[in-house]
């Protein structure tokens, strides 16, 4: 073997492993997540924690904490949860919904998030494979779940007092949040319960790279870590700080939200002012009113600001930083930052918004955060790649999730063993630690952010008698940034038209995963393994070609 070829090889064989341009900083991820989130409480403790947007309604941290004790008490005393036992947050962004995270953070059990626009039957695969005790939701969503509670003995709570029809709810053990929470004063009573850094606080569930959606296990130590990566140090990557006022439009059930508005504005004592829901003229004047400086968006949210004649009606100058996230931007937008659930979920943060800002060239996703390490891999050969190389995303450190509940098998391919994350994404660094993404291996849909799975989607198609076979793909969208779309193959003698599949899965799935089109073609391209050749159908849907 030639000296040229050696040294190839060699080069070829070689780690390379990118870092933050910012120092690592001391994270104590010893700490349970909320003895972290109110480490500081004797600084602030007095200081405006949560501000309810439509009552106007203010809680201090001290107040917060202290609820959150409580309400940590009630679940162990009058519902029975244990340590390590689910309880799930059916519920849009609410003080309840803070309260409930944290108070079941206190005694060690897990919660998991879910959109409560999700049909019955998205909710109850998720209760069930999540193993949830009790379901907490508002009386307008109460009906999707009360059947499943009712045949499984599951604890029903209402975060809303509002009346209930006892002829139909007399079998439900349905009870009022409020009417739970131990008294004041009585916060001692929450069980002295040993959390470790290693036990599962939070079960969101996602995709990943391929497939139905997963419980996504993240510890006390991933979420802590993730949130110190952001908002701790001398110079933070995300300069957040008590003097702000963050804004929380952006649902609670999704990990973004959760981790980069939540639990990072708790840490560093800001104040959090909530919103159930996007509107836009709502969202403006709470803006104006509580002098919001800190507005974290998704592209649409941003689109619909930037194109709504009535903003110069408001007083939107408070706002010294907007973030964007969940899904890209575009360009003419701009990226903000890269994630995944699995990921903590912050992989890459736009130095932009430190407290020593620096400058982000255009499309980039900013430098990988710090205490974690990112490399590059080629797809086909698994080698780490140089510079300027495109290949798999790959991120390690304490802030990615402990697996998948009850998956070894999607957690292995995963997270390997050297506990490197593989996101599924295709990117490069470049020269000047700069992280760009350019396509992925996953299959996801992001819709307004939201995570659209293709198989979750083809397997109802291709259960419809008339429908022979089927793919879902993306397709470009100027407002939801992606839509699924169907190539379905029609059974022999079919005749069932583009308007009955759209319903018929529309019936089936939560607003984000309907279909948006359907193309009829003779038959989906695939490879001998019988592996979807989706690349094909986008480069299809790109020039096109749709027959």
């Amino acid at each position: 073997m030639g000296s040229e070829q050696i040294i190839e090889i060699e080069e070829e064989q070689k780690e390379y492993i990118f870092r933050s341009k910012l120092p690592d900083i001391y994270v104590p991820n010893h700490l349970p997540l909320h003895s972290y989130c109110f480490e500081n409480l004797s600084e602030h403790g007095s200081r405006t924690c949560l501000i309810d947007g439509p009552t106007g309604r203010e809680w201090t941290y001290e107040e917060v904490e202290k609820t959150a004790r409580r309400v940590g008490g009630g679940f162990y005393h009058n519902l029975g949860i244990e340590k390590g036992q689910v309880i799930m947050l059916l519920l849009q962004n609410s003080p309840e919904f803070v309260f409930s995270f944290l108070g079941a953070s206190f005694i060690g059990a897990v919660s998991t998030t879910a959109n409560p626009f999700c049909t019955p039957a998205e909710i109850e695969k998720q209760a069930r494979a999540s193993g949830a005790r009790a379901i907490l939701t508002q009386s307008t969503f109460v009906d999707k779940v009360r059947p499943y509670c009712e045949e499984n003995n599951i604890h029903l709570i209402l975060v809303d007092n509002m009346p209930l029809d006892n002829n139909n709810a007399h079998n439900t053990k349905c009870q009022y949040f409020w009417d739970l929470v131990a008294g004041p004063g009585e916060e001692d009573k929450s069980p002295d319960v040993k959390v470790v850094p290693d036990d599962v606080v939070a079960l969101p569930y996602s995709s990943g790279t391929t497939g139905l959606p997963k419980g996504v296990m993240l510890t006390h130590k991933s979420l802590v870590t993730s949130v110190a990566q952001q908002v701790d140090g001398e110079n933070p990557n995300l300069y957040f700080n008590s003097e702000d006022v963050v804004l929380c439009v952006l649902p609670l059930f999704h990990i973004y939200s959760l981790n980069s508005v939540l639990l990072c504005a708790l840490r560093v004592g800001a104040a959090i002012l909530i919103m159930p829901k996007f509107e836009i003229n709502m969202l403006m004047e709470l803006i104006q009113k509580y002098k919001v400086t800190i507005s974290p968006f998704v592209p649409p949210i941003v689109l619909a600001i930037a194109k709504n004649p009535d903003v110069d009606k408001y007083d939107l100058s408070s706002v010294r930083v907007v973030l964007s996230g969940a899904a890209p931007m575009g360009k003419d937008l701009e990226d903000a930052g890269y994630g995944m659930t699995e990921a903590g979920p912050v992989l890459a943060m736009c130095l932009a918004f430190a407290k020593e800002p620096m400058e982000v060239k255009s499309g980039s996703c900013g430098t990988v955060v710090r205490n974690a390490e990112l490399k590059i891999v080629d797809p086909d050969t698994g080698f780490s790649l140089p510079r300027n190389k495109p290949g798999e995303i790959c991120i390690r450190g304490h802030q990615i999730m402990k697996g998948y509940l009850n998956d070894p098998e999607a957690t292995a391919n995963t997270i390997d063993k050297e506990g490197w994350l593989h996101t599924g994404d295709i990117g490069f660094v470049d020269n000047d630690d700069e992280i760009f993404i350019v396509d992925r291996l996953k299959e996801l849909i992001k819709y307004k952010g939201f995570q659209v799975a293709p198989a979750e989607l083809e397997g109802m198609l291709i259960s419809h008698p008339n429908i022979h076979d089927a793919a879902v793909v993306a397709m470009q969208d100027e407002s939801a940034g992606e839509v699924p779309v169907a190539f379905v193959v029609r059974s022999n003698g079919s005749q069932i038209s583009e308007d009955e599949i759209k319903q018929y899965i529309s019936k089936q799935v939560v607003f984000y995963k309907r279909i948006f089109r359907v193309f009829f073609v003779e038959s989906i391209p695939k490879l001998p393994s019988g592996k979807i050749l989706r690349k094909e159908l986008r480069a299809r849907l790109a020039n096109g070609v749709t027959k």
